[in-house]
């Protein structure tokens, strides 16, 4: 059963295309997307989700837990940015690896782990909480300041 309200959404991880589809629908006025999410609670399948259904990459979509910065193309809005700031352990690590500038550039960004460095997204990003449930099930929902 997918279970929308206006603040969250509650899906089971096989109805994540759904999830993928309403998030971009209700948001795609944002330019940065900002994902809180525990390890292993769906950030980067919700981002592949969102890059190859939503959007049409034909790129394989992957976390860049490693390359810390991925770009993807698509069709409909051109460059997208998918970053992982797992690794990167503050603020100034996060400037240093270039981030800022892929931030500031005006192209989609999806940022995984953004708890690293709160202060360098900007003050309109929305911010997506993700929690795990039992029986495989996600609750997802708007974080964002109002």
């Amino acid at each position: 059963m997918l279970d929308i309200c206006v603040m969250e959404i509650t899906y089971h991880i096989s109805q994540i295309d759904k999830v993928a589809a309403h998030l971009w629908r209700e948001h795609k006025d944002k330019r940065i997307w900002a994902f809180y999410a525990p390890m292993g609670a769906g950030k980067t399948t919700l981002i592949k989700e969102l890059c190859s259904k939503v959007l049409g990459c034909k790129d394989v979509v992957s976390s860049p837990t490693f390359a810390i910065v991925n770009e993807y193309i698509s069709p409909e809005e051109g460059s997208i940015y998918h970053m992982d700031w797992y690794r990167l352990s503050d603020e100034q690590e996060i400037v240093a690896a270039g981030v800022e500038e892929t931030l500031n550039s005006g192209a989609r960004c999806f940022v995984e782990w953004p708890e690293r460095a709160p202060l360098l997204l900007p003050e309109d990003a929305l911010l997506l909480q993700i929690d795990i449930l039992p029986a495989d099930e996600r609750r997802v929902f708007d974080k964002s300041p109002e």
